[in-house]
């Protein structure tokens, strides 16, 4: 039986220690670190991820500060919100939710942010530091998944990883920071996506399966090899009259069925969601740090 790879509570102790941290700043007299969040339009998704980024804030002792703009702003003025941000010396980081509205370049908008406050890790010049092994910034989500394995004490060293998408945000930066040098790292990987050809072949060899494409159930058990490793990215909102909310959480694993064959999972929701945030709160944490010391 496959072992729970417990996202939700190692998110719980990396929140403790920052808690620890932020009780120790504020015995000193010294100001917390703050967390500042632009989010465009209603979609339903963002907002909760959002608001359990400010809860978290609240929690962990982090001032918070969340920005609502109406869906059909301009990009002009989207700059110009991202500006005051950049400029307020009490913000040590920030972030702009995805996805945004349609009329906005979104490359455009992250390229705008400071690059000391771009918690999320996606401006061009944290990215770059990333892929040279220097320090920055680390894209949320792959951090998570890179702590994840850290601290379950999982080797990567010479363990071929199947990354599936091939996106900005998790496929491309998991990628490269498995395969660097270091513990977790030193892995083999293959980055796969949609022009990817005979791609059961490369998921059958794989020690290790990161799944961040979005299409529920995607990866089926017979798609993997006994004792594979598999962490699941993908949230997708599936309708369900039978739950209370009238839809549910799903994963791109067939986690029901992939559980019997894998040696580590994680579940969705409970796994790499609840690192993302955590380590969103850690970046803040560390550009804090870099601001003061």
């Amino acid at each position: 039986m496959s072992k729970i790879l417990d996202g939700k509570l190692l998110s719980k102790q990396i929140k403790d220690e920052l808690k620890f941290q932020v009780d120790i700043l504020i015995k000193s007299g010294k100001k917390v670190p703050h967390l500042a969040a632009i989010i465009v339009g209603n979609d339903g998704a963002s907002l909760t991820y959002v608001s359990s980024k400010v809860k978290s804030c609240k929690k962990i002792g982090y001032n918070s500060s969340l920005i609502k703009l109406d869906e059909k702003i301009s990009e002009q003025k989207l700059i110009n919100e991202i500006n005051k941000l950049n400029q307020n010396s009490d913000v040590d980081g920030f972030i702009v939710q995805l996805p945004l509205p349609k009329h906005i370049n979104e490359e455009k908008i992250l390229n705008q942010i400071k690059p000391s406050k771009d918690v999320d890790g996606f401006h061009p010049s944290n990215f770059g530091k990333m892929a040279l092994g220097l320090e920055t910034f680390i894209p949320a989500t792959p951090y998570g998944i890179m702590e994840i394995f850290s601290r379950y004490k999982i080797s990567l060293e010479g363990k071929i990883v199947v990354v599936l998408g091939r996106s900005n945000i998790v496929g491309k930066p998991i990628s490269i920071l498995m395969s660097n040098k270091g513990n977790p790292g030193n892995a083999t990987v293959i980055l796969t996506h949609s022009k990817t050809n005979n791609l059961v072949n490369l998921t059958k060899q794989a020690d290790v399966i990161i799944s961040a494409l979005g299409i529920p159930n995607f990866l089926k058990s017979e798609m993997i090899k006994k004792n594979c490793i598999v962490i699941d990215v993908g949230i997708t909102r599936v309708k369900n009259p039978l739950k209370p909310k009238g839809y549910e959480i799903v994963g791109d694993v067939d986690f029901d069925n992939v559980i019997k064959k894998s040696s580590y999972i994680t579940p969705v929701p409970g796994g790499v969601g609840p690192m993302t945030i955590a380590m969103l709160l850690k970046n803040t944490m560390h550009a804090y740090i870099r601001k003061t010391s």
